[in-house]
């Protein structure tokens, strides 16, 4: 079983769900908290070997496991089942945007709706050469290093050092071992990928991404302009980590999102 904190406000609330990306840990999601436990009840969850589930003792029964996003995904829905939430509103970031998508897939009905932040739909040549290099030397260059490198180029203005330097310092928690086995997730990212490109989420998906975060923004405004139930907003001054470079601005576009789906729920339940 995973770490998880919940916040419980009331049982009239809807329950939203936080996944963090590869590196991070529910910690990412503090400039969040208070405005998102005022309006719903809240679930954060640290992936395993990461934050404070690296700490648990029933994480041991996965060292020896193949990493998988279906096996990831498979813990994010054990810990929600656990704290009782049938189905819940998911905010993800980078890596944790594929999560909530395997989720969507495994259990659909789950999902009421998404929040993508710094969606990650496809890798472009720079991703796939990033990506190259780090399998080509993740054995023989401290993983720290490559991190580094991979948040340098991910984010590499002025104005995203915050969130650059907070991704260092999450990732520093991580073992080599466990590192390594997120990073041959990359082995299966392309295929899944280029299935959920072509298959739109049942569930309404806010895609909130910022106007720098030069990989990653380009592929999903061509995939939002093809779907129905996908939104893109597009924040300016902001890269990859858009909770984090423009708090303010995210957390005004997801409230406002999800008190949308949750009236729009409300009215369709009472339907006779």
């Amino acid at each position: 079983m995973l770490y998880t904190k919940s916040f419980y406000n009331s049982p009239d609330k809807d329950w939203v769900v936080f996944i963090h990306g590869a590196g991070g840990s529910s910690n990412i999601w503090y400039r969040q908290l208070k405005a998102f436990q005022d309006e719903f009840n809240v679930l954060l969850v640290d992936l395993r070997g990461h934050g404070r589930s690296k700490e648990m003792s029933t994480l041991k029964k996965y060292y020896k496991e193949r990493y998988s996003f279906r096996t990831v995904s498979k813990d994010v829905l054990e810990s929600i089942h656990k704290n009782s939430i049938s189905k819940a509103h998911f905010v993800g970031v980078s890596l944790g945007t594929i999560i909530i998508r395997t989720i969507a897939e495994m259990e659909p009905d789950v999902v009421q709706s998404a929040i993508m932040c710094g969606a990650i739909t496809r890798l472009d040549i720079r991703s796939r050469i990033l990506v190259w290099l780090g399998h080509t030397f993740k054995k023989v260059v401290p993983f720290m290093w490559l991190y580094k490198l991979f948040a340098w180029i991910i984010m590499p203005k002025k104005n995203h050092e915050e969130s650059r330097i907070l991704f260092v310092q999450e990732a520093k928690n991580l073992a080599r071992k466990e590192f390594l086995k997120w990073f041959r997730l990359t082995y299966e990212v392309n295929p899944l990928l280029q299935y959920f490109k072509e298959t739109e989420m049942d569930a309404p998906t806010l895609y909130i991404m910022g106007e720098e975060d030069h990989m990653f923004l380009p592929p999903v405004k061509k995939m939002v302009e093809r779907f129905e139930r996908s939104y893109l907003e597009v924040v300016e001054n902001s890269g990859h980590v858009v909770n984090i470079d423009k708090p303010e601005q995210f957390n005004a576009l997801s409230l406002a999102f999800l008190k949308k789906q949750s009236a729009s729920e409300g009215m369709t339940a009472e339907t006779p």
